[in-house]
């Protein structure tokens, strides 16, 4: 019997098991994740970019969290050793028709408490001598990291914690009783007196096996990426972005420096034929027909068919990515590109064809459940996992325990 099981063994459920840890620090915790590896899905497959909190709604819990979450990341990993730099990044306007899009964004900024500063073509070719743009905004709070790493960190201070990591368990089924929940998997049978599902992209199918009717369906779309040659590494200092569309949840093909070396450019964002499909010739049938099937899918894809259409051709097309990354540095040409790994994003979608935009996040009766968990959640990380960890209720665990607010 244990205390707390986190589902889940990618950075949200880490970050949330070790706040468990702090908060609950002699309870019998559990992590139990279906691969034979931490961090698999998004996390591992993540540009590893930690965010300013730039883009967000001021007031929504991914500003609030992105804003947290990149200053507690980077104290992290300088206290824990984790490799990171503060390079920070510029948000570029290629066209006039981009420039109130700009402004709006920049005003978010501030709204949301990051000091940053609009600069001009001059100041742009100083941050980045090959990057195309009329003005932009410099966002010194943006940075890289490797964010296997931090799990890998967390999965330490876990073990030293006392807590049981299991890898190659997969939840089967999901029973809550008056008293305690009941986790059939693969292997064996669990039971806690609490469960919090962070299983990303399949934390609908968790949430539905838990008894719970959340009007909220995942839906993966697969960001395909290039990687520049070696020698055209010097086209790029650090991260460039480009103006994004305020009406699609997506931030447009951009260029990622890694903080292991290489330099990235992408994504495009396309419908993923299975929630972990990586290539385009992945296809699992039932995870066609629940997104065929649904009808937020069909109302999303008759309001954003125009922009499917383009990242649809991106994806075929390498001249058409190319002509996407030549609008933010002209001298990019298609033999500097060679394919690289591609990620799949779990976005949460309503049967009346919202994109659930913020961190969604539902309660049962001994259980939470993240439902939606996108971008910035790596960066914001461990104030979710503080967050979380904060709602499970006091009472439910052993009167013994010490219990620190």
């Amino acid at each position: 019997m244990k205390d707390v099981i986190v589902i889940g063994g990618g950075i949200v459920g880490l970050s949330t098991a070790f706040s468990l840890s702090q908060r609950f620090p002699h309870a019998r915790l559990a992590v139990i994740e279906k691969e034979h590896a931490w961090a698999k899905h998004q996390t591992g497959n993540n540009s590893g970019v930690i965010h300013s909190g730039i883009y967000y709604k001021p007031g929504s819990l991914k500003a609030k969290f992105a804003t947290e979450g990149s200053r507690q990341i980077m104290a992290f990993c300088k206290q824990y050793g984790v490799n990171y730099e503060q390079c920070g990044k510029i948000i570029v306007a290629t066209k006039p028709e981009e420039l109130p899009l700009l402004d709006d964004l920049y005003e978010r900024g501030v709204a949301n408490g990051l000091a940053i500063s609009l600069i001009e073509r001059k100041q742009i070719k100083e941050e980045e001598p090959y990057a195309n743009g009329i003005k932009a905004i410099k966002v010194s709070q943006a940075g890289i990291v490797d964010y296997k790493q931090v799990c890998e960190t967390l999965v330490s201070l876990l073990q030293e914690r006392g807590a049981e990591l299991y890898l190659n368990t997969e939840v089967k089924k999901v029973v809550e009783h008056d008293h305690q929940v009941e986790i059939i998997t693969n292997d064996q049978t669990f039971t806690a007196s609490y469960i919090v599902n962070c299983t990303g992209l399949h934390s609908d199918r968790v949430t539905k096996m838990s008894g719970m009717d959340v009007d909220v369906q995942i839906v993966p779309f697969r960001g395909e990426y290039y990687e520049l040659k070696p020698d055209k590494y010097h086209l790029v200092k650090n991260l460039i972005y480009p103006v994004p569309n305020p009406e699609f949840p997506f931030l447009g093909v951009h260029f990622t420096r890694m903080i292991n070396g290489g330099i990235e450019a992408g994504p495009n964002a396309v419908l993923s034929l299975k929630r972990e499909g990586y290539k385009k010739t992945d296809i699992d049938l039932k995870d066609v027909s629940e997104v065929m099937k649904y009808k937020g899918f069909w109302k999303l894809a008759r309001k954003y068919w125009k922009e499917g259409a383009k990242e649809m051709w991106r994806s075929y097309s390498k001249k058409a990515f190319v002509k996407s990354l030549q609008e933010l540095i002209p001298a990019i040409q298609e033999q500097d590109l060679v394919p690289a790994s591609a990620g799949v994003r779990a976005q949460a979608l309503q049967t009346n064809g919202t994109l659930v935009d913020d961190f969604f996040i539902v309660e049962g009766k001994r259980s939470i459940h993240v439902c939606n968990a996108p971008s910035p959640a790596a960066t914001a990380c461990l104030p979710i996992g503080k967050e979380i960890a904060k709602r499970v209720p006091k009472i439910e665990l052993n009167p013994r325990f010490v219990i620190h607010s």
